[in-house]
């Protein structure tokens, strides 16, 4: 069984972001880059699973820029087997990012794609669902356990006040929830023999995709400041504060 993963390349968590000061967008310059840290559990069940027995091939894929090369390397090191790039300076939404994998899967024919249930940067939590339903492929979202039995997978998810578990048949899509895994760490020589593995590049237009953004961000703006809490002596003089001066009962 072939496993593909799309893994997108984000400004690592540990940074503070930065609104442009046109508020255009989130500033990119000198920051940090890393993979989506869910995209990264989605590498690391695709592993697992082929450790396991229950899968023959790892394919990382990526969408962007040419800088996304070290996003598959680093889905490499970790020990997917080879990398497709689809190399774009454009901009890349949700629905044209799914477009472009519904036309990689049709050229790999993976049995499964496990990604994240959604990058950090724009939490658009889309690519996994437009996927799903461009192929018409069951969907089993925000995965906490993934158990593949033949030619079906048992999906368990955490719901309010418990856990939801569903069969699907493959092929299918599955997106990763933060308690699926725990990614492992390259290993120095994994790094170095990551470098030699093969790694494809494509263009949009190689798939027959078009990628012209439909949507258009108006601005971006920095969260509100929060303000400072007070002390209250009883309920009586919160529930005047919540009603009379912040208004929100």
């Amino acid at each position: 069984m072939k496993i593909l993963v799309p893994v997108k390349r984000v400004v690592d968590f540990n940074v503070k972001v930065r609104v442009k000061a046109d508020q255009t967008g989130i500033e990119l310059a000198n920051v940090k880059m890393s993979m989506n840290p869910f995209d990264e559990i989605a590498i690391e069940e695709a592993l697992k699973l082929k450790e396991a027995g229950k899968a023959t091939e790892v394919v990382a894929v990526s969408a962007g820029t040419t800088a996304c090369q070290e996003t598959i390397r680093t889905a490499l090191a970790m020990g997917a087997d080879r990398g497709i790039l689809i190399e774009s300076d454009a901009e890349l939404q949700p629905l044209a990012v799914a477009k472009l994998l519904k036309a990689l899967v049709a050229k790999e024919s993976p049995q499964l794609v496990i990604l994240g249930k959604q990058a950090i940067d724009d939490d658009a939590n889309q690519v996994g669902q437009m996927l799903a339903a461009l192929l018409d492929w069951p969907q089993a979202t925000f995965a906490s356990k993934v158990e593949i039995d033949g030619a079906s997978a048992k999906v368990t998810r955490e719901i309010d006040g418990g856990l939801e578990t569903i069969e699907i048949s493959l092929p299918a899509i599955v997106t990763a929830d933060l308690r699926l895994n725990t990614p492992r760490y390259a290993t120095l020589p994994n790094i170095m023999k990551a470098k030699k593995k093969p790694l494809d590049i494509v263009k949009p237009a190689d798939l027959g995709v078009d990628v012209t953004p439909r949507l258009k961000t108006l601005k971006v703006v920095e969260p509100p400041k929060r303000k400072g809490g007070v002390m209250v002596k009883d309920v009586a003089e919160l529930v005047h504060k919540l009603k009379n001066e912040s208004k929100v009962i």
